[in-house]
């Protein structure tokens, strides 16, 4: 958090200016200030005032327009110190319960609702990225036969997520040969981080090479990365949002909405943003500036992890910097929340 060095008066007007730019998307001028708001200050005196929050980098004046606009240092003080407690109202709580809370029996339908409600409560670009499997820790392997030789493996962690793949194995598989590969599997493998089996899962498994095991064996040696592998970069996220947030003032100029468009192409951007490890607490905000990719130093990143044992996910919103961040945070936070709740009724 920053510190402030600002008066009582100077933060009265830095968070009427802000709110009123969130509102209206238009530079905000004294006399719009004193009008609305009843402060007991001339429009003389609030233009003094700003002038400082000017001076200050708090405030910028666009060329165009006697009013001001919040720079990024602005919304930041506001995030940290001026604005209200994040909250929702109750139909938007009720809302996002009742979308989510309908039993959906798979993980990727559920992320996938869960994105398009936020992106509509929000009206901004919602993502969701799944969790990572690669920290995930193995609790159990059960192979079950679904022919002479077709085998699925159910793969079972310790957060409660399961995976299931489908093997094709060359010779006939016996209920003998198929009890035993399992037990060493689940003697092996169990308690280890899915990086580390795919890393050694080879020396692990050399001294059951035996011949009945070696067809069942041999699948696994060729299909352990796919087993075993962390979520494939294009299933990594789901984006949804685009026609909401398409339709903020910001985007009426050309050159705004064809950057915008861009950002929206290029999933593996927010994603890489997304992901990155450099918040100092449950809850990450970057706004404008702070953002280290420069395709994102015109917008605000609110982003919260999720987590299912040691798998971890991130809820996100990318919008204008222009942005109800009281509401969003709260939304970005419950849907976390109730996203984690939910994904652990459901299978991966």
């Amino acid at each position: 958090m920053y510190e402030l060095n600002l008066s009582d008066r100077e933060k009265s007007i830095l968070r009427y200016i802000v709110q009123q730019f969130i509102l209206t998307a238009s530079p905000v001028g004294s006399r719009n200030i004193s009008k609305r708001y009843n402060i007991g200050l001339s429009p003389a005196t609030i233009r003094n005032i700003m002038s400082d929050l000017e001076e200050g980098g708090f405030l910028d004046h666009p060329h165009t327009s006697a009013g001001r606009i919040p720079t990024d240092l602005g919304y930041r003080i506001y995030v940290d110190s001026l604005m209200d407690p994040p909250s929702l109202k109750a139909e938007e709580i009720e809302k996002i319960e009742s979308t989510i809370e309908i039993n959906i029996s798979e993980s990727n339908k559920l992320i996938e609702l869960t994105a398009f409600i936020l992106g509509e409560l929000t009206n901004q670009l919602a993502c969701i990225t799944l969790p990572s499997f690669d920290m995930a820790i193995l609790e159990k392997i059960q192979l079950i036969p679904l022919s002479s030789n077709r085998l699925l493996v159910v793969v079972s962690v310790l957060s409660g997520l399961i995976r299931t793949i489908t093997l094709e194995v060359t010779n006939e598989i016996s209920e003998k040969s198929l009890n035993s590969i399992e037990g060493v599997l689940n003697e092996k493998l169990s308690g280890l981080r899915f990086s580390e089996i795919r890393a050694t899962f080879k020396d692990r498994i050399k001294d059951y090479n035996r011949d009945e095991l070696k067809p069942i064996v041999r699948v696994f040696l060729d299909s352990v990365n796919r087993v075993f592998a962390n979520m494939p970069e294009s299933n990594k996220a789901v984006i949804s949002g685009a026609a909401n947030v398409v339709k903020q003032p910001e985007f009426e100029d050309h050159q705004n909405f064809q950057g915008i468009i861009e950002l929206m192409e290029n999933k593996d951007v927010i994603i890489h943003l997304m992901g990155k490890e450099d918040s100092d607490g449950p809850l990450n905000i970057k706004i404008g500036s702070e953002n280290t990719d420069h395709n994102f130093t015109d917008f605000s990143l609110i982003t919260k992890e999720y987590k299912l044992g040691e798998a971890k996910g991130t809820v996100g919103i990318i919008g204008p910097k222009r942005m109800e961040y009281s509401k969003i945070i709260a939304a970005v936070t419950y849907v976390a929340e109730v996203l984690s709740k939910e994904l652990k009724k459901t299978n991966l």
